[in-house]
């Protein structure tokens, strides 16, 4: 009998067995951020923004190196001409070229948005951070200060400052920054209020961390998400208000222009038919502002983990 077993069955292998797997299969864990960007790429509107705004990046900083077009000298003999061979989209009442303009004044408008969006972020992040994790006293002043400034025209607030002290880049980024850290303060003391009470915040005050560290370490890095969609859309306004300033005439002026400025020269000889001067410079702001909004959308629906399939 047992030769016939032995036969049959053959004797017990155990390096032959198979190996049940616990648990099924697992697959290679994505990060966060990873799986962000996957819905990002996915997003087509997105890609589109993405790209207009590289492209006018690419077309205001890099441009000037490639096309050399009169910015600065009058030119009294070239005055309102249409888009040629040697001006491509034609020149100003004073002789400038257009399409040099429309870079230079890119330049402005795209380093007063990003400088002022980056300052506003800084602010608010670690204002509302603060009032978030201190609470009490504390977190209601510091709110009741956003309130009052968010009651303030901000606006009104610039044009004073263009008129008292003169409008710059750097100046305007400044005072634009200085009030839209407001919106920032208030999305972050909200991150804050969720995160003050996980396990690794309590886990990071009982091995000793101080606010600061908190802050630093936890609490910002965790709700950086938030503030890179409001990134966008504070450049966004930036630009607008940029815009909005020199189509009033209290903007950048000669030799630095933006493109409210130019738009404004160009709305008063636009029932003289020369649409050169209006067309470009406002497709120009629609494009970089519709932009930047489509990749904050994007950006808020990828980082929304109810939105993610998982």
């Amino acid at each position: 009998m047992s030769n016939i077993a032995s036969t049959s069955l053959g004797p017990l292998d155990v390096t032959r067995a198979p190996q049940a797997p616990e648990g099924g299969e697992v697959g290679p864990v994505q990060s966060g951020w990873r799986l962000a960007l996957r819905e990002f790429a996915a997003n087509r509107l997105a890609v589109i923004g993405l790209g207009i705004l590289v492209f006018f990046v690419l077309f205001c900083f890099a441009g000037p190196l490639i096309y050399h077009g009169n910015t600065s000298n009058t030119d009294l003999a070239s005055t309102n001409l249409a888009p040629s061979g040697g001006h491509l989209l034609g020149t100003t009442d004073v002789g400038f070229d257009e399409l040099g303009l429309l870079m230079k004044g890119g330049q402005a408008a795209l380093e007063v948005g990003f400088t002022a969006a980056v300052i506003g972020i800084v602010i608010g992040a670690l204002w509302g951070a603060v009032s978030g994790l201190v609470g009490g006293i504390v977190d209601s002043i510091m709110m009741r200060v956003v309130d009052i400034f968010l009651s303030i025209p901000f606006l009104f607030i610039v044009l004073i400052v263009a008129v008292r002290y003169g409008a710059s880049v750097l100046g305007l980024s400044l005072i634009i920054g200085f009030f839209t850290w407001l919106v920032p303060a208030r999305l972050m003391r909200g991150e804050v209020l969720t995160l003050r009470v996980r396990d690794f915040v309590s886990a990071a005050r009982t091995a000793g961390a101080g606010r600061w560290r908190l802050i630093n370490r936890h609490l910002i890095p965790n709700a950086l998400g938030v503030m890179i969609v409001n990134v966008t859309f504070n450049i966004a306004d930036a630009i607008l208000a940029v815009a909005a300033l020199g189509f009033l005439g209290f903007g950048l002026h000669y030799p630095t222009q933006d493109w409210g400025d130019m738009l404004s020269n160009g709305v008063t000889y636009m029932q003289d038919g020369y649409w050169w001067l209006v067309y470009p410079v406002g497709a120009s702001i629609v494009l970089v502002v519709m932009a930047c909004n489509l990749i904050g959308d994007a950006l808020r629906e990828a980082m929304d983990p109810k939105s993610q399939e998982r």
